[in-house]
């Protein structure tokens, strides 16, 4: 493998999704689903056009995925209380849920990769990358 960081991070950050991917599709989840309700997580009431930009894909693209999501009840379209023409997206109890469900293979997916590496060397590793 190059040694080059950038290679190295890209490597392990692709590794880490394949893995958690696997995890999640037993689930029926999808990337683009998990990523799209992360991102609700963490940025309730964002609109539209600020996921898709979060997210690195076409607005058309982040409301394919919205729409999907909230057929299935884990993503609702509120009004902008702003703007009449724009909406706010927010995760739905079902969606909240559906995260809870996915947490336990993120941490054990961060565990099987950091297998071997101690506390300070965690610690150390996250503190550099920040």
């Amino acid at each position: 493998m190059d040694e080059n960081i950038g290679t190295m991070l890209a490597q392990v950050s692709r590794l880490l999704r394949r893995s958690f991917d696997a995890r999640a599709r037993d689930m029926g989840v999808t990337r683009p689903q998990w990523q799209v309700l992360g991102v609700l997580f963490f940025n309730a009431g964002i609109n539209q056009g600020q996921l898709a930009e979060l997210l690195e894909v076409e607005p058309i693209t982040a409301g394919r995925m919205i729409d999907r999501l909230q057929d299935a009840q884990m993503v609702e379209r509120r009004p902008d209380p702003a703007d009449r023409r724009a909406w706010r997206l927010h995760l739905t109890d079902k969606g909240q849920r559906l995260l809870d469900e996915l947490r336990p293979f993120a941490h054990e997916t961060y565990e099987i990769a950091l297998e071997g590496v101690g506390e300070a060397e965690r610690a150390a590793l996250m503190e550099t990358l920040g």
